[in-house]
């Protein structure tokens, strides 16, 4: 039956028929809750108030040790939090620009970061600390270049992805400009040395390069040119064999005493967390038995007080966020956004990939690199890059749900 005939014939009119609108829009009166990730943001927030916590936790017995008797039990607390508000500020103002600027500046950005890293190595410009060169001195903090090279090269590998697409078959055009990358990177961290970075490095421009398309056969040959790097850094390193040697047996009597040392108080630890823990507060361990709690072994702490299920727990958040990051980014893809999909899936290699060689080497299963433990662990370059590039992830999904309420970006 032909109701709107029906309805004229008796004189009233036909109403309109609703609309069909996008998931999610309103009106223009629609929240702004409705432009970014809530419950990203909540995730972040609560995992660096977390990493507060404990880095007072592993810290509070610092001005026992006669080295440090002058500093407040406060110290790392106070630093870590000028960090992360530091990170905060950094981040909201890189979120103010679209992806398309970070894609126009994209390879200028990576160069600055590269000549951070040859600044390290200049006498009275970097700065040395038991026996590396990481550090550039800046008053307020030590800035530590490599960081920086973490985010430029997700999104230097992510706009060379989109420059390429036409060639990224082609091993002159495509694999060549990378893989010579890479190797720059590599001996520059060679000679810090930073053998963690590089492998974090490496590991995010390879995963971009596989997402990317990049042919396969060209894709084994980069792998193999990173292992030799990394094969090549071991064998001109004795002190990293001897770090290698101490991961496969941290008890011996040599390696507990020497090169393995920490790794043996980290498994320590851990060991005594048992399933939930020792308590808040109630490590042992970081009574100066475990060197430098606060930053590569803060993990050993937490599964020391929080126990097992405490250690899970971080497991699956890292895990979630990781998995938020990929699939931000195939919003991205969906709406043929090519280099904010690879940007977002870069920063998720980035933290997740971070998370897990950090927890890998906390328990024993990875030789010991150096890395932090993203958002959690004291250290403020490493706190402000991991800001940064979280804000760009909330850039991205606030792009896509712009795009997916009908808005331009």
């Amino acid at each position: 039956m032909n109701w709107s005939r029906l309805l004229r014939r008796s004189g009233a009119a036909p109403s309109p028929m609703p609309m069909p609108v996008r998931v999610g829009y309103v009106g223009p009166s629609a929240s702004r809750m409705l432009e970014y990730d809530q419950h990203l943001l909540w995730v972040i927030v609560l995992l660096l108030a977390f990493g507060l916590v404990m880095v007072y936790s592993a810290t509070v017995a610092i001005p026992e040790d006669p080295h440090f008797a002058n500093w407040s039990q406060f110290h790392f607390f106070w630093r870590d939090m000028a960090a992360i508000a530091l990170g905060l500020v950094v981040g909201w103002v890189a979120f103010q620009f679209p992806m398309s600027f970070w894609q126009r500046w994209a390879p200028q950005l990576f160069l600055l970061s590269l000549c951070g890293l040859f600044a390290v190595l200049i006498p009275l410009v970097g700065k040395g600390v038991n026996g590396s060169r990481r550090w550039i001195p800046l008053g307020v903090l030590n800035f530590q270049p490599s960081e920086l090279v973490k985010l430029t090269i997700v999104l230097y590998a992510a706009d060379f992805i989109v420059r390429k697409q036409e060639v990224k078959q082609l091993f002159t055009k495509a694999f060549a400009p990378m893989a010579g990358a890479l190797a720059v990177i590599g001996l520059l961290l060679l000679a810090e040395p930073d053998m963690g970075a590089f492998l974090v490095i490496a590991s995010v421009a390879m995963v971009i390069l596989f997402l990317g398309g990049v042919n396969g056969r060209m894709f084994a040959a980069l792998t193999v040119v990173v292992i030799g790097a990394f094969v090549l850094m071991i064998v001109l390193s004795p002190w990293r064999r001897d770090r290698i040697f101490a991961y496969l047996n941290p008890w011996s009597q040599s390696n507990s005493q020497g090169s393995g040392y920490q790794l043996a108080h980290a498994l320590i630890a851990v060991g005594r967390g048992h399933w939930f823990g020792v308590g808040l507060g109630g490590s042992v361990e970081k009574l100066h038995y475990l060197p430098e709690p606060q930053t590569d072994f803060l993990l050993a702490i937490i599964g020391e007080e929080l126990g097992f299920a405490g250690v899970i727990v971080l497991i699956a958040v890292f895990a979630w966020l990781t998995k938020r990051a990929f699939d931000i980014g195939r919003q991205a893809l969906a709406a043929d956004r090519m280099f904010s999909a690879l940007v977002a899936q870069g920063v998720g290699v980035l933290i997740g990939g971070q998370a897990f060689i950090n927890i890998g080497v906390n328990l024993g299963l990875l030789p010991t690199k150096g890395l932090t433990l993203p958002l959690l662990s004291y250290g403020g370059s490493a706190t402000l890059i991991s800001l940064t590039a979280l804000a760009l992830l909330l850039r991205v999904d606030y792009e896509n749900r712009v795009l997916m309420r009908g808005g331009h970006v």
